[in-house]
């Protein structure tokens, strides 16, 4: 009967110093790299050809896939931040340049941008209209023959003349600065939309990857459950 029994070796845990039996043993030279790596920082005389013991080999493969997962995270949140630091240099390159633009304005600049503004407006026509009505009537109804004014209102013509010719040049010069200032809105425009554009290649190029590096981890974290499974298995076969 005594064939019936099966005799096994023992060996020696390289990572406890544990003596157990060779069904509980792995060779350390089948561990997965990563987790030699791991295993030889915990255990710097630790040796491939060596002998670790399952119990020991789960820690590390659990210790392992938390690290994964816990790198994982950090990664997301320093992708985060960095999204949130784009977006407000953005924005402030945008605000610093109306702030110098107006802040280098003369008197006369700032003027001619408030006549343009009068000059332009509804108010204005009205008022000029009820003027140039209250003017016809003074010399044609009320004065009649003492008008100051007769038809065909020569006196109004010229300062009609005279208010036109100073009055173009000055909505000119307005117009003029408000060019500059479109251009140069458009100039930092442009560069915020090629800096961003350019930061969003960055980001899509970490984003993928942080996707591919993901895959990756989940496909090494699966494998390292299923050979776990698969010492379970087989020790409660044996």
């Amino acid at each position: 009967m005594a064939g019936g029994h099966h005799h096994h070796s023992t060996h020696i845990c390289e990572v406890c110093g544990l003596k157990k039996d060779d069904r509980q043993m792995v060779p350390g030279i089948t561990v997965r790299h990563n987790i030699q790596d791991m295993i030889a920082k915990a255990k710097p005389d630790w040796k491939q050809d060596g002998f670790t013991c399952i119990s020991c080999l789960n820690r590390f493969r659990t210790e392992y896939a938390r690290s994964q997962m816990e790198a994982e995270r950090g990664e997301l949140s320093a992708l985060e931040q960095e999204v949130i630091k784009s977006l407000h240099a953005n924005e402030s390159v945008v605000e610093d340049m109306n702030a110098e633009f107006d802040k280098n304005l003369s008197f006369g600049d700032r003027l001619a941008d408030q006549v343009a503004a009068v000059g332009g407006s509804w108010g204005f026509v009205i008022g000029f209209g009820l003027v140039l009505t209250i003017w016809v009537v003074i010399n044609t109804v009320i004065l009649m023959s003492k008008a100051f004014d007769p038809y065909p209102f020569i006196l109004l013509n010229l300062f009609l003349s005279m208010l036109a010719a100073i009055q173009a040049p000055i909505i000119m010069m307005s117009q003029n600065r408000s060019a500059v200032r479109d251009r140069i809105q458009a100039e930092s425009d442009f560069k915020v939309n090629l800096k961003a554009e350019i930061e969003v290649r960055a980001l899509t190029e970490k984003i993928d990857q942080l996707l591919h590096n993901q895959w990756m981890r989940l496909m090494e974290i699966q494998q390292i459950q299923m050979e776990m499974l698969e010492d379970l298995t087989a020790r409660r076969g044996q």
